[in-house]
């Protein structure tokens, strides 16, 4: 019989968490997503729940973080190779959302006020070495 289930993760898309779940899966340890539907459904409201949260049964804990561990955390290119900061040549680089311009920003409170997708984004790159932003595209 087992035990109880212990969330590992936690995910801002159920997209991202269906990645993990997979590698999880591959590796023979059953792995369940909570809330997945509901952000799904509401992808606004995922920070205020906590994400999409990925579970493992508690005696498969330490091999799934294990796992997790070894999953890159940081963005690659479309060949797998890691992407390197154009200031400091780091590889510690994330992809991030923002919304900081004012066309994000007007756009955003339309969104809100009219209940409509979708929102305007914009997408960069961000050295988590020396905090600089980039894109890609130039």
């Amino acid at each position: 019989m087992k035990s109880e289930l212990k969330v590992i993760a936690q995910f801002t898309y159920s997209t991202e968490a269906q990645i993990i779940k997979g590698r999880l899966e591959a590796d023979g340890i059953e792995a369940f997503l909570q809330d997945e539907y509901t952000i799904d459904t509401d992808p606004l409201i995922s920070n205020a729940i906590g994400g999409v949260k990925l579970a493992v049964w508690t005696e498969d804990v330490m091999r799934a973080k294990t796992i997790l561990e070894s999953v890159a955390e940081y963005s690659v290119d479309d060949e797998g190779k890691a992407l390197h900061c154009p200031e400091c040549n780091s590889t510690q680089v994330k992809y991030y959302t923002t919304v900081n311009s004012f066309k994000a920003f007007a756009s955003f409170l339309v969104t809100l006020l009219v209940s409509v997708l979708p929102i305007y984004t914009k997408y960069e790159y961000r050295c988590e070495n020396c905090k600089n932003q980039f894109n890609l595209n130039g």
